[in-house]
């Protein structure tokens, strides 16, 4: 019995999971993708948007968003050691269906400054 009830309830997680998955395809999900550097613990992106994510063969995480009713922008990001994305759904935090934002943090504050002394 025990096991009949962990299979249900794994069975309507994987329903839902698939069922989101599906959503964000159809730009149905809002959500706010941010990159850290890992090393630095800095942020280095933030994109958000009625948007969809695959990571692709060459170590990229393609960003595809919705900013019109027939209008999408792409956007990959290089995935390395040194680089990690969270996904988070936003989804009714805003009320224009085709808003696209993307920050690009301040890369500057990423390389500490150096001295050089001849």
């Amino acid at each position: 019995m025990i096991f009949a009830v962990l299979l249900t309830g794994c069975a309507k997680a994987d329903k839902v999971n698939y069922n989101l998955k599906q959503e964000a395809r159809q730009f149905k999900v809002e959500r706010r993708i941010t990159v850290y550097n890992a090393r630095t613990d800095k942020i280095i992106l933030e994109i958000e948007g009625f948007i969809n994510i695959e990571n692709t063969s060459n170590d990229e995480l393609m960003i595809t968003a919705q900013t019109g009713p027939e209008e999408y922008r792409k956007n990959y990001v290089y995935l390395n050691d040194y680089t990690l994305y969270t996904v988070e759904d936003i989804t009714g935090t805003h009320t224009d269906p085709y808003h696209y934002k993307m920050y690009f943090h301040d890369p500057s504050s990423m390389i500490p400054d150096v001295e050089i002394v001849d």
